[in-house]
């Protein structure tokens, strides 16, 4: 099995910069891909990006040019750099890990409060 930490959320005000990290252990190999997920009370869990083992990214249309998502293949941790952060990025992010299904994630991290203040 697969574990996910996620780390880095908090409180920031507008227009200010969070990364967030997450680490993977248990049986690492079995991952193809990973990616950082959010979720508001109420409302469906959304991709915010994810990134192939190979290094290609995809970014939700409301994070780009603004988040930036890494990998450190070696670490086997990828980072969420978000800058020019808005109140509605506030949310709960989850690290999310694939193995054969590249549309759901089968393993999840606990997730991160990031709180953006106006």
């Amino acid at each position: 099995q697969v574990q996910l930490v996620e780390s880095g959320g908090g409180l920031v005000q507008a227009g200010g910069s969070l990364r967030l990290t997450c680490a993977a252990s248990g049986s690492r190999n079995i991952i193809s891909a990973m990616g950082w997920y959010r979720q508001t009370p109420g409302k469906q869990r959304e991709l915010v990006a994810a990134i192939t083992n190979g290094g290609r990214r995809n970014y939700a249309d409301f994070v780009k040019d603004r988040f930036t998502i890494s990998r450190d293949n070696a670490e086997n941790m990828i980072f969420l750099q978000m800058d020019s952060l808005k109140p509605e990025d506030t949310a709960v992010y989850y690290c999310g890990g694939f193995g054969s299904d590249l549309v759901n994630p089968s393993w999840w991290g606990q997730g991160t409060q990031v709180t953006v203040s106006s």
